[in-house]
């Protein structure tokens, strides 16, 4: 606890932030208490987006680049406090020390880009039929963004989407998952310190512009009800997306939803093996399987299957598991004990199912008693059965045969997930296939890398039941934004569109 302390403090959260709560915080490193957070009542969320609406009043009118201002010196407040931010990722969701230090580094990387970005809000001129007019298009902001968040990139998601949303002139509230809501608090009070500088250079940020709620179910559900919340950005399973989505529309709101992923990559005979083995093995086992994009599926072409699986399998059984602290540990811990019991459901169904596995035991149980370590899982596949086409989040990875690109591409995508796809070849003709409309159906297709690890750059997402939104990069900005179409009419005359005629 001593450890914890210190580095909160040092994260600018007082004793009281994570004392006395009823939400008790454990790491799934070794079950160790962390703290205890308070949490919120559904009326709390319903004055929360009350005081953001208030505040996005004000920020609005402040110009994008100066809004562009404050997210540079809150980039600049995680460049100095990445260390101690990536530790505490670390402790509370059970990354390996270099992906804790790569979440926060993605968090500088979407202020960085947010900051370029607030210059360039532009829309569009467009030329009128109608003599002595001119038309134009303008991106405004849009309002209370509400932003619910999962454990898996417990700060990252929610920067995607905080540093868009300010700089495109709206206010954030921020519902983070249960199970990591020191991360959450740590990176609100780094944003409130960056607020303070930019108000004592004369910024003028509204007090309540970015807040934080801690709670369950009823709080999401209050916030994704609340008429003032323009946007609702929600990350996590496909069952969560279909009780917020029909809710968020009912009322004509907007929805942002990134969902399930059950990603696949293709190796075809010409593909690097050597560079096929590493990608599929950090894109099925990195975060313990616990990616939205982690690899589920490698579909193998016949005749260089057993070559490739026996290779996979080697490398799956000599992959270090453990604290993820300790340097050289690859494989953290499953985030708690339901996610060892969905992942044992689901190998069981793949036995029930014809499937071979390797690994999937818990393991460490002498060392860490109230953490769930387990060893990677391979499952050779007879065929894509029901438990294959379902997203289990864990390190299981199943494999697949097939004899033509048609084939192999039928199969990737005949699941219900549509977010990260990749092939591994050397035939030109494959990848462009593969990337084509007659290819992958995935928001991301990726040809010689893996499905995991996606640049802030591009935009992020997936369709079907992945749930069709788009964070980060390219012109997801657009999400947060509205679009008005204008016609100024610079002459005498007052002429209607397609030769309509109302003369008086």
């Amino acid at each position: 606890m001593n450890e914890i302390k210190t580095l909160l403090n040092s994260l600018g959260l007082p004793d009281a932030a994570f004392n006395g709560g009823a939400l008790v915080v454990r790491s799934p490193i070794d079950g160790a208490v962390l703290g205890s957070v308070h949490t919120a009542s559904a009326g709390d969320m319903r004055e929360a987006v009350a005081r953001a609406h208030g505040a996005f009043q004000t920020w609005r009118t402040v110009p994008a680049p100066r809004r562009g201002e404050l997210v540079r010196l809150f980039g600049e407040e995680l460049r100095t406090h990445k260390s101690a931010l990536a530790r505490l990722v670390s402790l509370e969701a059970g990354k390996v020390t270099s992906e804790g230090e790569g979440e926060v580094q993605e968090m500088i990387d979407i202020c960085d880009f947010a900051v370029g970005l607030s210059r360039q809000l532009h829309g569009l001129t467009i030329a009128s039929e109608r003599p002595g007019h001119r038309m134009m298009e303008q991106w405004l902001p849009l309002g209370v963004v509400g932003i619910i968040s999962a454990f898996n990139f417990p700060v990252a998601v929610w920067a995607w989407n905080a540093a868009l949303a300010l700089v495109c002139g709206n206010s954030c509230v921020w519902k983070p998952s249960e199970k990591t809501p020191l991360t959450a608090l740590a990176t609100q009070a780094l944003f409130d310190k960056a607020r303070v500088h930019f108000d004592a250079a004369g910024g003028g940020a509204p007090a309540h512009l970015s807040q934080v709620l801690q709670g369950g179910a009823a709080v999401g559900e209050a916030l994704v009800d609340a008429e003032q919340v323009a946007l609702v950005s929600a990350t996590g399973s496909t069952r969560m997306g279909r009780a917020v989505g029909p809710k968020v529309a009912a009322r004509f709101g907007r929805c942002l939803l990134e969902l399930g992923g059950n990603n696949a990559i293709i190796v075809s005979p010409s593909a690097d093996l050597e560079l096929a083995v590493r990608g599929i093995l950090f894109g099925a086992y990195g975060t313990a399987g616990q990616r939205c994009t982690s690899t589920r599926r490698v579909i193998i072409h016949e005749s260089i299957h057993d070559e490739l699986v026996a290779r996979l399998d080697t490398a799956r059984a000599s992959l270090r598991i453990g604290n993820p602290l300790v340097a050289g540990h690859l494989i953290g811990p499953l985030i708690d004990a339901a996610a060892f019991d969905a992942m044992q459901q689901a190998l069981a169904h793949a036995r029930a199912q014809g499937g071979e596995v390797s690994g999937g035991a818990r393991v460490l149980t002498d060392v860490h008693p109230e953490a769930w370590y387990v060893q990677p899982a391979l499952v050779r596949m007879p065929a894509q059965t029901a438990v294959v086409r379902q997203e289990t989040f864990a390190p299981i990875l199943y494999t697949l045969k097939y004899l033509q690109l048609d084939e192999a591409i039928a199969l990737q995508n005949d699941v219900p997930q549509g977010l990260s796809s990749a092939i591994f070849t050397n035939d030109l003709r494959e990848a462009e296939q593969f990337m084509s409309a007659r290819g992958s159906d995935c928001g991301i297709a990726n040809v010689n890398i893996g499905t995991s690890g996606a640049e802030i750059g591009g935009a992020f997402g997936g369709e079907k039941e992945t749930g069709g939104g788009r964070e980060s990069g390219s012109d997801a900005w657009r999400a947060y934004m509205r679009r008005t179409t204008n016609t100024i009419n610079y002459s005498r005359e007052l002429p209607l569109a397609q030769g309509v005629k109302f003369d008086l």
